[in-house]
């Protein structure tokens, strides 16, 4: 497989993961079929989105910035480590596809409702990851065509 198609089945099996979780979660408002039904309409909509974050964005080289980058960024704390700012990173590019073309002032809060379900091993609370999704989200927005930066929105 080539590395740019492993980026892109990276991309969209990413997209589905954090589709299903949202799906789920919404879906779950009607019991537990809604649950299913929201985790699988999710899913799909999810790699759908993934897949177009991955065609502008690779992950490999987005994580590798972002390895090499985090302990100069403001938010950085000494007593944290890579394993703990990852999944932040991480998640900001997850989540970037579902909420494409939306300023990330205008979702945070549905961030920051989902961040302690998808965190992972982080030891980060949302007030100290946020840094590292919001710098995820814009390096990502930046790449896209149309997104909201560009767009003056």
């Amino acid at each position: 497989m080539t590395d740019i198609k492993k980026d892109h089945s990276i991309g969209e099996g990413t997209g589905a993961g954090a589709g299903a979780i949202t799906g789920a979660a919404v879906g779950s408002v009607a019991g537990p079929v809604g649950t299913a039904v929201g985790a699988v309409v999710g899913a799909v909509v999810g790699a759908k989105a993934g897949g177009a974050v991955a065609e502008a964005v690779n992950p490999t080289e987005y994580t590798e910035h972002f390895r090499s980058t985090y302990e100069t960024a403001p938010y950085y704390s000494a007593n944290r480590t890579w394993n703990d700012y990852e999944p932040a990173y991480k998640y900001g590019y997850d989540r970037y596809g579902e909420f494409r073309g939306q300023k990330f002032d205008d979702i945070e809060s549905n961030l920051e409702r989902d961040w302690d379900a998808t965190r992972g091993r982080s030891q980060l609370a949302w007030n100290e990851a946020r840094g590292a999704v919001r710098d995820g989200w814009h390096y990502i927005e930046r790449a896209m065509p149309g997104d909201a930066d560009r767009d003056g929105r």
